[in-house]
Parts: structure tokens; sequence; C-alpha cells
């Protein structure tokens, strides 16, 4: 093989890497994305168009009911669902969720066992200690998501299991819909600040893009703590 030739297909990611095998090269990164309340999934249309492209295999599960009136616990259930269904339980995963999305991943990690197999959560605006927001909104998965829920409550006493997943979480500051909008600061997550101009376009920025891209190509640890 010509040295130049080489040299393109190693760039574009066609040749294994020293110390990657055949089996490790060619193995797709698994990547689940999750949507947020009122949503069915086709917001991230566009990301998953990209992922796609850099050779991953995405699932957009629509969860129902999309306004969560029967609580966060069954859509974790059919989050899980829907990953066993397509990939088996226990091929390993990454996971991009959106607003209340993160909720839902957390509970599937946390208290179903998802975090066996998870190497990375990505959280877009997700009201990880709640949403003034929330109070304005009928409903189980509403009140569940309000400041200091039994709900929030439960998931950080056991967000230790969450140890071993990088755990990234980002934040626009013009958030209207997570109020305050510190509440997406996640104590044991790399926090993340980025000037989107509104809640449903954190996902869309392309430094986010970019980190996200970077988290699921990469085997390295949680690069730190809450900035």
């Amino acid at each position: 093989m010509k040295r130049k030739n080489f040299a393109t297909m190693l760039c574009l990611g066609l040749m294994p890497m020293a110390g990657t095998t055949s089996a490790e090269a060619g193995q797709k990164k698994r990547v689940v994305l999750v949507h947020g309340i009122f949503q069915q999934g086709d917001c991230f249309n566009p990301l998953k168009k990209k992922l796609e492209q850099q050779g991953c295999e995405c699932l957009i599960p629509a969860l129902k009911p999309a306004d969560a009136n029967t609580g966060l616990e069954p859509l974790a259930a059919q989050l899980r669902k829907e990953i066993d269904q397509k990939w088996g339980r226990d091929a390993s995963i990454h996971i991009v969720a959106h607003s209340m999305g993160g909720l839902v991943s957390r509970y599937y990690l946390q208290e179903l066992g998802g975090y066996a197999r998870c190497g990375s959560l990505v959280t877009l605006a997700t009201p990880h200690h709640g949403t003034c927001m929330a109070y304005f909104y009928p409903g189980k998965g509403a009140s569940q998501m309000r400041p200091n829920s039994e709900f929030l409550q439960q998931l950080d006493q056991t967000s230790h299991r969450l140890k071993d997943v990088r755990l990234i979480s980002y934040r626009t500051p013009f958030d209207l819909m997570i109020l305050p909008s510190t509440s997406s600061c996640w104590d044991c997550a790399q926090n993340e600040m980025v000037w989107a101009p509104a809640h449903p376009l954190v996902m869309h920025t392309p430094r986010v893009q970019r980190h996200i891209f970077e988290v699921i190509h990469s085997d390295s640890p949680a690069a730190g703590q809450s900035k």
C-alpha cells in the first residue's frame, strides 16, 4: 500500500490504530439519544445524522407519554426495553440526553442497572436539581422535576453508581425552561456552559456537538469535577 494512501485511510479511521485489534477498530459506537418533555425525538435527527456519518449506530426512542404524565420511571423502563431490543442486554452504549431525558436516563442508569453498560452520559439542559417551571404543569412527571422532589433526592442518593461513567452536563444561562439555569449543574459531572440562546438549541451548538463526538470516541475517564 502506498504511503499516501495509508496515511489517508488512517486519518479517515479506516485503518486500525497501533495497539487496537481489527475487531475493536471495526466496532461501531452505540449512541442513545433521549429526548425531553413534549418531544418525540426528531429534534435529534441532525445530530443523529452527524453521528452516523462518523460510523456510530444510533437509537432515538420515542418515549410515551411525551409529557411524562405517568411519571419518569415508566419512561426509564421504556428506555431500557428499547435499548435491550436493539442491542441486547450487554452491549456497551453512550447516552446523550436533552432536558427531562437526562433524568429519565439517570433513572435507567442508576436504578435499572444501566450503569454497568454505559461509557458516558452527556446531559443537555437537564434539571438535575429541578426547575421552577415544573410547578406550572400538572402530572406526576412534572412534580418529579420540581426542586427537592423525592424523585430527585433518590437520584442524588444513588449517583455514586455512576462512578465509572463519564459524565458531562451542559447548561445555557439563557434557559427559560430550566429555572434557575444553574439547576443543570451536576455535582458529580464535568459541568460546561454554552451561550445557546434558548433551551432547545443547546444540542445544536457546534461546540457542544464537537464535545459529544470527542466523548463518544474517547475511552478516557471523566475529565474532572464541576466547574
